[in-house]
């Protein structure tokens, strides 16, 4: 059974920084997407970011582009959200998710962490 933990969330300024991980288990995940999602209360969850294992693919939001950082750890199946200048903005639970490769839907979702960033 697949399992996503994140881990990492918290309060923070704007402007400061905060690392977000998941750790992956339950199958191998060498052939699946892996990606961040956020929730701001009152909006829709968006993505923020996805890769494969591989790193061969990635994409970000236009919103955090040139600021958050998404990697993995193939060895230790954890993924990493790394989220630099923060702004007020960025305030949500953030959700991490996993697909295989050759779905169109996340199908498999963390409990999620709250992220705050105070002005």
């Amino acid at each position: 059974q697949v399992q996503l933990v994140e881990s990492g969330g918290g309060l923070v300024q704007a402007g400061g920084s905060l690392r977000l991980s998941c750790a992956a288990s339950g199958r191998t995940f060498s052939n699946h997407v892996m990606g961040w999602f956020r929730q701001a209360s009152g909006k829709e969850r968006e993505l923020v970011a996805a890769m494969n294992w591989s790193g061969a693919w990635i994409t970000y939001a236009d919103s955090v582009k040139g600021r958050f950082t998404i990697s993995g750890d193939n060895a230790k199946n954890i993924m990493y959200l790394q989220m630099n200048s923060l702004k007020p903005e960025d305030t949500a639970v953030y959700y991490c998710a996993t697909r295989e490769t050759w779905k169109t839907t996340f199908n498999y979702w963390g409990q999620g962490t709250q992220v705050t960033v105070s002005s």
